[in-house]
C-alpha cells in the first residue's frame, strides 16, 4: 500500500494539483452563478417582495378590519345594552302606570260598591220600616179586635161602637208602650 501511495504521489507531480482549481472551471461557475443571481435578483426577489406586500396588506387590513369589526361589536353591545335599559326603565314605567291604574280601578271599584251598599242597606230600611208599618197596622187591627173582644167580655156588653173600639185600642195601645218602654229602661 506504501507502495501505491508513492507512485501516486510522483504521478501527481507532473499534473496540477487537486488543491488549485482550474481558473476555466472558476470562470465558468462564476458565470453560471453571475447569471444565475442576475435571474433572482430581477424575477424572484421582485415576486417575492411582491408577495410579501401582499401578504403584509392583507394582514395589515385583516388586522384593520377586525379593528373595524371590535368597534362595531363594541357599539352594537353597548347600543343593544342602552336599549336594554331603556326597555327594562320602560317596562318599569309600564309597571308602575299598571300598579297606578289598578289601584285607581280598586278605589273607584270600593267606591261604587259602597255607594251600592249604601243604596241596598237604605232599599232594605226602607223595606224593612214600610214591613214594620204594615205590621203595626195589622197588629193595630187584630190586636183592636182582639182587645174589642175581650174587654166586650169582661164588661158584658158588646163594643161595636167603632169610636168607642178606637178609643179602647188606643189606650191599650198606649199602656202597652208605656210599659215595655219603663221595663226597657
Amino acid at each position: 500500500m506504501n507502495q501505491l501511495i508513492i507512485s501516486a504521489a510522483t504521478e501527481g507531480a507532473a499534473s496540477p494539483s487537486p488543491l488549485m482549481p482550474n481558473v476555466w472551471e472558476m470562470g465558468v461557475v462564476l458565470a453560471g452563478f453571475a447569471v444565475l443571481m442576475f435571474i433572482v435578483v430581477k424575477f424572484v426577489v421582485p415576486m417575492f417582495e411582491k408577495t410579501f406586500a401582499e401578504r403584509a396588506e392583507a394582514i395589515e387590513g385583516g388586522i384593520a378590519k377586525a379593528e373595524k369589526a371590535q368597534a362595531e361589536a363594541s357599539a352594537a353591545l353597548e347600543e343593544y345594552r342602552q336599549q336594554l335599559a331603556e326597555g327594562r326603565a320602560e317596562a318599569n314605567k309600564i309597571r308602575e302606570e299598571a300598579r297606578a291604574e289598578g289601584a285607581q280601578i280598586l278605589a273607584d271599584l270600593k267606591a261604587k260598591a259602597a255607594v251600592e251598599s249604601a243604596r241596598i242597606t237604605e232599599q232594605a230600611h226602607a223595606q224593612i220600616e214600610s214591613e214594620r208599618q204594615a205590621a203595626v197596622v195589622s197588629l193595630r187591627a187584630e190586636v183592636g179586635t182582639l182587645a174589642t173582644t175581650l174587654a166586650g167580655r169582661i164588661v158584658g156588653e158588646a163594643l161595636s161602637d167603632d169610636e168607642r173600639s178606637a178609643r179602647v185600642v188606643d189606650r191599650f195601645l198606649a199602656d202597652l208602650e208605656t210599659q215595655s218602654a219603663g221595663a226597657a229602661k
